[in-house]
């Protein structure tokens, strides 16, 4: 089996792939757009108790307040507490009071309309060991099975140990030596000394501890003697992750290579099509039956089809193909979609027994890859198999997409955000492809906001590192995924075309709507050019009369004229 890690550094976004078999099996990205929580440790304050849930309200800094059940607050207990918790005879309200600061640890991300859930039970992961303060166990990962590497691993962490703290060893501890597992477990222990005495000199709320960006993650997490080769496409994070792999493992950096070719890293890899794939409903099998998934609030619902597969035996024989190659598919889906919550599968009906239990068994065998928490619960009365995943974040379709303000709700579209990287990238491919100075194009202009930034910054970020001017309009004319190249050429030609307007001249323009920063203000716009007239905020939807009085490359500013 060959498996690689693909990362691209792209402008504004991180992005990393792994391929099984050149073919594409987890997903991973960060972006400047999206704070990624789930592992931050943080000093929080009590809000509300709530007796009848048994649980409590933080506050850790977000816009909505955190939750906390009273289960996840196990270490705040005394021995007392703790023989009243174990008889289910214990209140919150014993434990937890309005006002109190304590320390917390965020399992599940914001999502949807709900606020984060945490938890006082904290782990710190490492390369071979998952920290665990307070907890006086040494476990191991079920997936290390030899009796005596089990057994040597105990042995060796032991020793390391004291009875005040406890661990997990983790898989990527098979076989290495007492000195790299010693490192990694001082590196925690320290980690944790350096979190308390943040946490004693602080006050909440207060963010004591964030994980590590992506590129760090992906090394610490996923780099298993398994992989073959990570590849990543920019120098400086190339040196970055190579200069961290080398304390984690030295065996590491010879299995870490730098991309320098033009053609962007993820259309090499043929990563780029099959990101497209994953916003479609319909998944198509080799076969030639396919997958459909569908998502609601309460569950995802999958649902199992032949399609144009018609089999060469029999019907029987054709269905349990078709169910076996689509749960080794529903389980890779499940993982690069990142789908968690209740899950239900409905598999084409089979009538032998024996077929049934090995489609059940292969899905089995399929989800053990997934390093997110998975629990098969079986075939429902109705033939349906009910399962579920460990829901930590907002799955990727809500990350890279948002409700469509077309059709209010019944389908949905790339949200800008998603859209202007996808211009991004499609720009960094133009750039390195062909030979130009300067470029004009046409989005819609929620688009154009979030590439433009504000003042522009995001705008000239983009400009320097590909070393051309650019020049984005709005247009709302154009669907929101529309993205349209207008003109390449030299600055002067592109900068005469896409500033429509100079200093001095009078136009008569319609305002369209007042400014966000500065009520007082209008917007109004020439060719999708951004003219911002003061004192005319007042006016939106008449027609006025301005002189333009400033040109910038993004906007320009005009006054309004009397008797307009």
């Amino acid at each position: 089996m060959n498996k690689k890690i693909i990362i691209n550094s792209g402008i504004r976004e991180k992005r990393a792939a792994v391929l099984v078999n050149d073919r594409l099996d987890n997903l991973f990205f960060e972006r400047d757009t999206y704070d990624r929580s789930a592992g931050n440790i943080y000093r929080g304050k009590v809000r509300d108790v709530l007796p009848g849930m048994q649980a409590a309200f933080v506050d850790i800094g977000f816009e909505k307040n955190a939750f906390l059940h009273i289960n996840d607050a196990y270490p705040l207990f005394n021995k007392r507490q703790r023989k009243k918790f174990s008889r289910h005879q214990l209140k919150i309200t014993e434990v937890l009071r309005p006002g109190q600061e304590i320390m917390v640890q965020v399992t599940k991300e914001p999502i949807g309309s709900k606020g984060p859930k945490i938890t006082c039970k904290i782990s710190l992961p490492g390369r071979y060991y998952v920290f665990l303060p307070g907890e006086n166990r040494v476990n191991i990962s079920r997936r290390i099975t030899d009796q005596e590497e089990r057994n040597r691993l105990k042995n060796i962490t032991r020793e390391l140990t004291d009875d005040q703290n406890g661990v997990i060893i983790r898989t990527n501890a098979y076989e290495k030596d007492r000195k790299l597992l010693e490192m990694d477990y001082n590196f925690l222990s320290s980690l944790w000394q350096r979190i308390l005495s943040r946490y004693n000199r602080s006050r909440a709320v207060k963010l004591l501890h964030s994980d590590i960006n992506l590129i760090h993650q992906i090394v610490r997490d996923h780099l298993s003697p398994e992989i073959d080769r990570v590849v990543i496409d920019d120098r400086e994070d190339y040196k970055n992750l190579s200069e961290f792999a080398e304390k984690l493992d030295p065996d590491i950096n010879s299995r870490i290579f730098l991309y320098e070719r033009e053609r962007p890293i993820f259309e090499t890899y043929g990563i780029e099509q099959e990101l497209d794939k994953l916003m479609q409903r319909r998944v198509w099998l080799k076969s030639g039956g396919y997958v459909i998934f569908d998502s609601t609030e309460a569950l995802v619902a999958i649902d199992v089809n032949t399609g144009k597969f018609t089999g060469k035996k029999n019907l029987q024989d054709t269905v349990f193909k078709t169910n076996l190659e689509a749960a080794k598919e529903i389980a890779r889906q499940l993982r690069l979609r990142d789908i968690g919550g209740i899950i239900i599968i409905d598999f084409i009906d089979m009538n032998i027994k024996k077929n049934r239990e090995k489609v059940l068994q292969v899905l089995e065998q399929e989800l053990e890859r997934d390093r997110t928490r998975t629990s098969l619960l079986g075939l429902t009365e109705l033939g349906l198999v009910e399962m579920t995943r460990k829901k930590v974040r907002e799955r990727l379709s809500e990350l890279v997409q948002k409700e469509c303000p077309y059709c209010e709700g019944t389908g949905r579209i790339i949200a800008e955000t998603t859209m202007a990287f996808q211009v991004i990238r499609q720009l960094t491919s133009l750039a390195s492809r062909e030979h130009f100075e300067a470029i004009l194009c046409e989005v819609h202009p929620e688009v154009a906001a979030v590439l433009i930034g504000n003042g522009g910054e995001k705008l000239k970020q983009l400009e320097e590192e590909l070393g051309k001017d650019i020049y984005i309009r709005g247009n709302n004319d154009l669907h929101r995924e529309d993205f349209e190249v207008i003109e390449k050429g030299s600055r002067e030609k592109l900068r005469n075309l896409a500033l429509p307007v100079e200093p001095g001249q009078k136009y008569r323009l319609k305002i369209e709507d007042r400014h966000s920063d500065n009520i007082s203000a209008g917007i109004a716009r020439r060719r999708g050019y951004i003219i911002i007239v003061e004192e005319a905020g007042s006016r939106v939807g008449e027609e006025c009369r301005v002189k333009i009085e400033e040109v910038h490359r993004t906007y320009a500013k005009a006054s309004l004229l009397a008797n307009s």
